[in-house]
């Protein structure tokens, strides 16, 4: 489209010249940050790395300039463009947690309304780390039901690439022992690769170490009591009800694991607010609506299949 557009090969040097000495010097600023924090090397070497070659680029970089209506404006044309499409998504994508997150709903009321219980493991796919996701609270006031273990998941991406298997999961429980309710932070790097069957595996597998370390913590607690001078019978009680419950618990959740795992996820609409300026409808209804039309469905990134997913659509007025 270049070559097309231009037909002139001085016009075209001028163009990539830009756009090359451009990334040169880009990369010049982060080799600082390499050296600094990465390779842990003196503040004022990396100082000096860059002073010595930025000089150098930025020379290059002033003459390139000088020519920018003679080829040069394409690439800064193209990376305005780039820039305005990244920060129009992220501003999209911020407003849709800040919906959510103020939306949410306490797992009291979702408790209170005696809603029946299906067999399987529902995991609730979502970026709040608290309380109930408004897009759940929307499908259960609907239906009135959900498997018999609910996880509350949320997927983050952190800017290391691997994250440890035994540093990946963080589980808890959230709500009364007998309503199986968890909560489960997911850590991934940019490199790891993400299959939802293993996932599947490690997330039960982590649940159960969960409910057996709860089992030790409920042991120290009855040890605790024999110190305080509590009697030897009542403790030998409270060891089996606990190892009882903490069975039961476990069975339970290999008999929802056979019973079928489904992924529950928001199919939104993000929609501005009849009172927000024209601005901020043209961005958000038109520009982020279609990037968000054709981008990844999180789904696909997972690996999950479609037999094993519920989407539940719901509309957003940011």
């Amino acid at each position: 489209m270049v070559v097309v557009g231009f037909r002139d090969t001085a016009t075209i040097g001028n163009a990539y010249g830009l756009a090359v000495i451009t990334v040169m010097f880009v990369t010049t600023l982060l080799m600082y940050l390499i050296i600094s924090t990465v390779w842990k090397r003196d503040v004022f070497l990396a100082f000096l790395f860059v002073a010595i070659f930025g000089f150098v680029e930025l020379s290059y970089f002033g003459a390139c300039l000088a020519k920018v209506h003679k080829g040069g404006w394409f690439p800064l044309v193209v990376s305005a463009v780039v820039v305005s499409l990244m920060s129009v998504w992220h501003y999209g994508e911020s407003k849709k947690q800040a919906f959510e997150l103020e939306n949410k709903v306490s797992l009291d009321s979702l408790l209170s309304l005696g809603i029946a219980r299906v067999p399987g493991i529902c995991l609730v796919c979502s970026h709040v780390t608290s309380g109930v996701p408004p897009m759940f609270a929307h499908f259960v006031t609907n239906f009135p039901a959900f498997h018999q273990i609910l996880i509350f998941v949320t997927v983050e991406s952190l800017m290391i690439p691997k994250v440890p298997v035994i540093d990946r999961f963080h589980v808890s429980r959230i709500g009364p022992p007998d309503v199986h309710l968890f909560r489960c932070i997911v850590r991934y790097g940019y490199k790891d690769i993400r299959d939802s069957f293993e996932f599947e595996t490690q997330l039960i597998e982590k649940i159960t170490v969960f409910l057996k370390c709860e089992l030790n913590c409920k042991e120290m607690l009855i040890l605790e009591q024999s110190v305080l001078g509590a009697k030897a019978q009542r403790r030998k009680e409270l060891r089996l009800q606990y190892l009882q419950e903490a069975s039961e618990d476990v069975n339970e959740l290999m008999e929802a694991k056979e019973a079928g795992v489904t992924y529950m996820m928001g199919h939104t609409c993000i929609i501005a607010r009849e009172a927000s300026c024209i601005l901020k409808k043209l961005v958000i209804n038109y520009v982020y609506g279609f990037l968000r039309r054709n981008s990844r469905c999180p789904a696909t990134s997972l690996g999950i299949l479609h037999s094993a997913l519920i989407e539940v659509g719901m509309v957003y007025r940011v």
